[in-house]
């Protein structure tokens, strides 16, 4: 056992690598009982190996590889299984094509029903070896001793929510307010200290201080940081500066971004134009109300446009944030908020210009007033247009704080990329998967951590 810690990462790197050529290696078995060139050694075997694994990589650099011990296992077999889908879809086509040897007329998809099973033993497969991973990871690693330091109570309840989450890779022994000198001082030895909610100067002297004991350190961005995100070492004479310049979006960035919109947003609605007309059909059988709802949001800089989705509440009540439990919602409004399906009708948003794929969240005009007084910088989030997915859609849940929601919108601005859109469009199936992402605002729950002493948050 001592001999496989001290090479245990060279042992990771080997079950990842057999996981993978698992996947390829069952793709190919299956494939090949339609295509008999894939049993043997030819230029078509050579090809579709090498189209998996190119694939594969681009597919696993978008949705996550197979890290255990760092992530749990649902999130895991999530990324793993969309990566495995895209993958077998390109080179199913590629492998097609390169069986039509003489027009393109004779192109056919053939074996289909093979894909499909080779999908499902991969499926079985990606479970497997995710829960024994993570299984055998946490046999060999007994969970980081950790400290939490932040402001006040209600922000220990966010942290401590979210580190429960992680039972088997953390174990809070201590937490302590920043304003707490003495606590401080008492504070054991610990592998992590998650540092959250407290100010910048005294964030600094905690960092400084878990560097130099060599402790593992987490701590919320704030905008200051995201502002010198992509920053660049600059000398001046012999003083040495970071460089930050404000970006904005180039014009050849803004003419890509729109073309990359109106296309998507064409293929997908004629794609899904039949769960519009299941969804319309559900919605005006119930109540026999209107099939759309239309709400004023906020795009760039601050223009306000009339959002449409499918109308997932009764007509004429109360206009407010959703909350657990909401009377307001319809049967059929629950299972199409439920699958996202609501959002669909935005590709129309999309297609006139209000709105684009990628971008932060249009919020309802009331709850951006509301930000806005409590958080002025709210309206950074308007340097770009609305967006139909982004950090704050994908990671963010609907109850997230206006201030993370925030810092990821920012994220988001400040490392823009044409590549960086395409890599969130293809990120946002994992979304469908997490039954999470529409918790209301009431399900945040305090915990039983509490300070001994906890002044109220200045």
């Amino acid at each position: 056992m001592t001999l496989l810690k001290k090479f245990e990462r060279t042992l990771w790197i080997l079950v990842e690598l057999a996981l993978y050529g698992i996947l390829m290696w069952i793709f190919i078995i299956f494939l090949s009982q339609e295509n008999p060139t894939l049993k043997i050694v030819t230029r078509t075997l050579g090809i579709t190996v090498t189209t998996f694994a190119i694939v594969g990589v681009l597919f696993l650099s978008i949705y996550g590889q197979y890290d255990v011990g760092r992530r749990k296992s649902k999130p895991i077999i999530y990324s793993l299984i969309l990566a495995v889908f895209f993958t077998n879809i390109v080179t199913y086509i590629q492998l097609m094509i390169m069986n039509t040897v003489t027009t393109i007329a004779a192109f056919r998809l053939r074996g289909l029903e093979l894909l499909f099973l080779a999908f499902i033993v991969q499926i079985i497969v990606i479970i497997l070896f995710t829960y024994g991973g993570n299984a055998l990871f946490f046999m060999w690693h007994k969970p980081e001793g950790c400290c939490i330091i932040t402001s006040s109570q209600e922000s220990l309840d966010f942290v401590v929510q979210a580190i429960r989450k992680y039972k088997k890779q953390y174990r809070i022994k201590y937490i302590a307010s920043y304003r707490d000198n003495e606590a401080l001082i008492k504070m054991p030895k610990v592998d992590t200290m998650f540092v959250y909610d407290i100010p910048l100067e005294r964030r600094g002297e905690l960092l400084r201080y878990c560097y130099d004991e060599k402790i593992n350190v987490y701590f919320n961005p704030e905008i200051e940081d995201i502002v010198g995100t992509g920053a660049r070492y600059y000398f001046l004479d012999d003083v040495p500066m970071l460089n930050r310049n404000v970006k904005y979006l180039t014009m050849e960035q803004r003419i890509a971004k729109r073309i990359i919109d109106i296309f998507f947003a064409v293929v997908l609605l004629i794609a899904t134009s039949p769960i519009w007309l299941v969804s319309a059909i559900a919605i005006k059988m119930y109540d026999g109300g209107s099939v759309f709802f239309k709400q004023k949001r906020a795009t760039i800089n601050g223009k306000i446009f009339e959002v449409y989705k499918f109308r997932t509440m009764k007509e004429n009540v109360v206009n407010k944030s959703v909350v657990e439990e909401d009377d307001r919602i319809t049967p059929p409004g629950k299972v199409l908020r439920k699958i996202r399906v609501d959002e669909l009708p935005q590709f129309i948003n999309v297609l006139k210009g209000d709105m684009s794929f990628v971008g932060p969240r249009p919020e309802m005009i009331e709850n951006v007033e509301a930000y806005e007084e409590e958080l002025p910088e709210f309206q950074y989030r308007l340097r770009v247009k609305a967006g139909l997915t982004g950090y704050a859609q994908i990671v963010g849940k609907y109850n997230t704080t206006p201030k993370d929601k925030l810092i990821m919108d920012m994220m988001y601005i400040e490392e823009f990329s044409i590549m960086r859109d395409i890599q969130l469009m293809f990120q946002t199936f994992i979304v469908l998967l997490k039954i999470d992402s529409t918790e209301a605002f009431s399900k945040r729950k305090t915990e039983i951590y509490t300070f001994p002493s906890v002044d109220e948050k200045e």
